[in-house]
């Protein structure tokens, strides 16, 4: 049996079970610390401990948890007829000092553009995603402090 396979083993896991959604990614070794990752039959991004090849693994969460509220963001807004024009997401994550230097704090800051956005609707575009809609944050440990800002310029 694999090591994985061990460490499933008498646990209590949803392996098996049906579930409504699964994502399946492989990630393929590509020498010193980087790896080329992506679903099996779809695109791929290059990921690399010592940002060489592409951004490090705690950099891609940072960029998945931007991508997933700003997803949310978009939509909601979209929805309320008032669409964006553009949304930069500067994310800055704080680290503890010793090992494994696990991720403490998050701040992301959204600036959005776009006509007749009310800053109202905007904060409460991302307060749902961030809150309720993005399953990335809703994957992270809950000891990790997320908190947003937005620049607004309609």
């Amino acid at each position: 049996m694999d090591r994985v396979g061990q460490q499933r083993a008498g646990t209590n896991s949803s392996w098996g079970k049906t579930v409504s959604k699964r994502n399946h990614v492989v990630a393929t070794w590509t020498g010193g610390h980087a790896f080329r990752g992506g679903r099996p039959d779809g695109k791929h991004i290059d990921i690399d401990g010592d940002a060489v090849k592409g951004p490090g693994p705690v950099d891609t969460l940072l960029l998945a948890l931007a991508s997933c509220t700003s997803y949310d963001i978009v939509e909601i807004l979209e929805k309320r007829r008032t669409p964006a024009e553009s949304l930069d997401i500067d994310v800055v994550g704080d680290r503890a000092p010793e090992t494994p230097a696990k991720l403490t704090r998050i701040h992301l800051k959204y600036t959005l553009r776009g006509k007749d956005i009310d800053r109202e609707h905007a904060e409460r575009a991302i307060e749902l995603s961030v809150n309720k809609y993005c399953s990335v944050k809703e994957s992270l440990n809950r000891d990790i402090a997320i908190e947003w800002s937005l620049d607004l310029n309609s």
